[in-house]
């Protein structure tokens, strides 16, 4: 997979797009028409598979051969990198998540989306046909993808059948159960919307903080967060945003504790590795993706046909065998023979309400009384704090 990477000192002017007011824009196409022949998207790692890793899952190469519509890809790391390349342009389609897709609706980045031209979209989970990271101003800008929340992997062999309970196995030193200490051998996320995972820990570690949404922190709370970042900063040997590098750093660089996707710890699984994951006391944040067309597509028809093609059953519960997620689609959710039936329980279907998806801080936030930290704060913040500032 090609995977393009942003430094984060650069991203600091994407995400002032959050501010961008949300006028109106093009309006969402009427009628298909024939297909031009590629479709290019935006994805996260292991979103748009084609067999090329595991011939048992492709769900681009039917497609392809149906619509005439070749399928290409440009994998990203974050969200802030997929904000950046859909302001850059070029690109159709992009499986944004809720830190993103705000910015990408009020900054004119996507267009509206006709759900009519969609015939499967009526077969969306109900959680999810109008959720608040695609539906704005009483309109689609996204079709659901996958959700999911972030675990923390660890190694079972250094952990010694002692899964961690808390996410200060990540945030605060301490000895493991192999009698060795931490530091060193934790990673944290690279992205900005990792404060608010700082933020979900001192909810329940300094209740006093009265934090009630972690993406919603006044300055005191969000100095709290910044503070545990810093002292975090001590322990992380590198901090993670490439799928893959995370993959490598359990097999070969001593990593055996860090916030992760289920993706890495199944490739991992698959290759015989002792990797386990948990979701911690605190609870977790969590990811929904929607996969949104950009407001200059060159290839609009072909996307349409793609964002169809994306609902169907088969591929929603192939694709949440691969990556770990839950499906967009519930009927994915029985009779896939990769998932299996137990597999949609396993990776959080039915804790939706007690994850905390991420979206874009913003000024207004109801829990603060409107004065909340806005997320061009958190960027250029967590990028000191990486620096060691």
């Amino acid at each position: 997979m090609n995977r393009r990477i942003f430094p984060l000192a650069g991203l600091a002017a994407v995400a002032l797009a959050a501010a961008a007011p949300a006028l109106a824009q093009k309006g969402a196409l009427q009628k298909l028409g024939k297909g031009e022949g590629q479709v290019d998207i935006v994805a996260w790692a292991g979103y748009i598979e084609r067999g090329a890793t595991d011939k048992n899952f492709d769900w681009v190469t039917g497609f392809e051969k149906q619509s005439g519509c070749k399928v290409n890809v440009k994998t990203a790391g974050t969200s802030d990198e997929m904000v950046a390349l859909m302001n850059e342009g070029g690109f159709d389609l992009v499986t944004a998540s809720g830190d993103a897709s705000t910015r990408l609706i009020r900054g004119k980045r996507v267009q509206p989306i006709n759900v009519g031209l969609i015939p499967s979209y009526k077969s969306v989970d109900t959680r999810l046909q109008k959720a608040p990271w695609h539906f704005e101003g009483n309109t689609h800008y996204g079709v659901p993808y996958q959700w999911g929340w972030n675990v923390l992997m660890y190694n079972t062999k250094v952990f010694a059948g002692k899964p961690p309970t808390s996410w200060s196995v990540v945030f605060e030193e301490t000895t493991l159960p192999d009698g060795k200490s931490n530091k060193g051998r934790v990673q944290a996320f690279d992205g900005p919307i990792y404060i608010a995972d700082a933020a979900l820990y001192l909810m329940k570690k300094n209740p006093a903080l009265g934090i009630k949404d972690p993406y919603e922190l006044n300055e005191t709370q969000y100095k709290a967060a910044l503070e545990l970042l810093r002292g975090q900063r001590k322990l992380v040997g590198k901090y993670w945003h490439d799928a893959f590098v995370q993959i490598d750093d359990f097999t070969n660089e001593g990593v055996v504790a860090s916030s992760s996707w289920q993706f890495q710890a199944n490739i991992l699984a698959s290759k015989k590795q002792p990797i386990a994951t948990v979701v911690p006391v605190e609870g977790a944040t969590g990811w929904a993706d929607s996969t949104m067309m950009h407001a200059d597509a060159k290839h609009p028809n072909c996307a349409y046909m793609w964002l169809e093609h994306s609902l169907n059953p088969k591929l929603q519960g192939d694709l949440s065998a691969w990556f770990g997620s839950v499906p967009s689609v519930p009927a994915a959710c029985k009779g896939n023979k990769l998932l299996g039936d137990e597999g949609c329980a396993r990776q959080g279907y039915n804790a939706f309400d007690k994850i905390s998806f991420w979206k874009t801080p913003t000024t207004q936030c109801a829990s603060q009384n409107n004065a909340c930290v806005p997320y061009h704060k958190w960027v250029s913040d967590y990028i000191a704090v990486l620096g060691g500032r």
